[in-house]
């Protein structure tokens, strides 16, 4: 599995909210990020079944968003 960098836009509170709550929980701020992203995607799967492919171009269904 190759390793990419990907930069975010994010408010300075928010950004200081990760960080309070990834060093309660012992990570780094990236790795905060990881393990919710990992979390998402898990969740997603369950409920709409895996993911295949690398790329978002990949997707033949257009998801039915929850707002």
């Amino acid at each position: 599995m190759a390793i990419k960098s990907f930069s975010i836009r994010i408010d300075a509170q928010i950004l200081n909210k990760l960080h309070y709550v990834a060093n309660y929980e012992g990570r780094s701020a990236n790795s905060q990020i990881l393990v919710l992203i990992r979390d998402c995607i898990e969740k997603f799967e369950e409920e709409n079944g895996p993911i295949f492919g690398e790329s978002k171009t990949e997707n033949t269904f257009k998801a039915n968003r929850k707002y």
